[in-house]
């Protein structure tokens, strides 16, 4: 395996358990907390870096199947960063929405979905 993908595969790693930890937590807690915060920024900082490795280092187009699972599960988790910050940054104590709550574990159900599709990818080569 080139070090591209190896680094690509230890990152989008990083991402599941950064992601996992806040989502997790503000599925416990229903409020969000700088922990939160500072767990889902750096999970999709994870995220853009291993896609980027993972496109860099593949031999098969960015636009398979899978790409665009990854593509499109990086945007849902994306977007849920952009709404918490937002939501946080507005309402600092407050509880979270439940139409935020729910979009947060769709787009991390929906992210799983991908990195687990992925993880079937590279062990069935």
């Amino acid at each position: 395996m080139k070090p591209i993908l190896i680094a690509g595969t230890t990152i989008v790693n990083l991402a599941l358990i950064f992601y996992s930890i806040a989502i997790i937590t503000e599925q416990r807690k229903h409020r969000i907390s700088k922990f939160i915060l500072s767990f889902l920024t750096i999970g999709v900082v994870f995220d853009i870096t291993a896609t980027i490795c993972m496109i860099i280092g593949s031999t098969s187009s960015p636009f398979s199947p899978h790409g665009i699972l990854g593509y499109s599960s990086l945007a849902a988790m994306s977007v849920d960063a952009i709404l918490i910050w937002r939501f946080w940054l507005a309402n600092k104590d407050a509880e979270v929405p439940r139409g935020l709550h729910l979009y947060s574990r769709a787009a991390y159900i929906w992210w799983v979905l991908a990195y687990i599709t992925g993880a079937i990818l590279v062990a069935t080569r």
